[in-house]
């Protein structure tokens, strides 16, 4: 079984194309070859499947082998590893995934994609729909307490959830290890969370620290930066209708909250290497 590595700014799966094989089991496959000691090493595995409704459609799996519903950075990755291995020669292309149907637009030269910009669909603030279970119909800008420990959190959901906090803590100093399962499993977050801690520099910028559900910190999350970007604008902080530059461990991507509660994402995909995965 042949496989591509792939990266957005850090964010990397191991790529399969499904297009005319499926995979048995995904699950148990992600959380085997996702071992960065014994395995390939990954945040998971991602693939690429025919779909009834769109130009393709996406299965990714965390390295803890769940399903995740979608993946910015992976949706980006896709978009470069359908062009440039020959799968389509459209340059707009629709994809369809657990968190609802993305429209991904490359931008080519020379054959190559340099980067892809995915409109990410609206940012879902309703604390149900997030999920987050909540007295109040929105969770923006509330007080919430973590192992004794008192947050101002916003929930979103960008296609999967998340829950975005600003916090005047040198975020490089934080230990995620430690306080990011704490958030990812707790009762509030009936399907587990994504959480992301952020420093703001200025209206134009943020930077900010992820902690994934299923995979735990990764260098960056595509879904993550749309959400505190999402988050920013609902709380005054960013303007909308404005790219603003989100700064990951992994490097930048572009981020634009519009006026009608959609979301654009732009930033790179990168090819790491090509492999063959053996049966035994």
């Amino acid at each position: 079984m042949k496989f591509t590595k792939m990266h957005g700014i850090g964010n990397d799966y191991i790529y399969f194309n499904c297009m005319e094989n499926d995979i048995d089991d995904p699950n148990s496959l992600s959380e085997k070859l996702s071992d960065r000691h014994f395995g390939v090493g990954g945040d998971g595995i991602v693939m690429i499947l025919p779909s009834e409704k769109c130009d393709f459609r996406m299965r990714m799996f965390n390295a803890d082998g769940s399903e995740g519903k979608m993946c910015g950075n992976a949706s980006r990755c896709i978009g470069k590893y359908v062009y440039e291995r020959g799968l389509t020669d459209k340059t707009v292309i629709t994809l369809e995934t657990l968190g609802g149907v993305k429209t991904l637009s490359l931008d080519v030269k020379d054959g190559k994609v340099l980067s892809v910009s995915v409109d990410m669909g609206k940012a879902e603030f309703d604390a149900d729909k997030v999920p987050v279970k909540w007295d109040k119909k929105q969770v923006v800008g509330e007080e919430f307490t973590v192992d004794g420990k008192t947050w101002t959190i916003t929930c979103v959901s960008v296609g999967n959830p998340h829950c975005v906090i600003f916090t005047d803590e040198d975020i490089s100093k934080m230990r995620l290890d430690e306080i990011g399962p704490k958030f990812e499993n707790n009762p509030a977050f009936p399907e587990r969370i994504n959480t992301e801690f952020v420093n703001v520099i200025d209206r134009n910028r943020l930077n900010m620290r992820v902690w994934e559900r299923g995979s735990g910190e990764t260098l960056a999350c595509g879904t993550g930066a749309s959400a505190v970007v999402s988050a920013a604008v609902k709380n005054g902080i960013c303007d909308p209708d404005t790219f603003v530059t989100v700064g990951l461990i992994g490097g930048e991507l572009s981020i634009m909250y519009k006026s009608d509660g959609s979301v654009l994402m732009k930033g790179p995909a990168e090819f790491v290497f090509e492999g063959e995965m053996c049966n035994d």
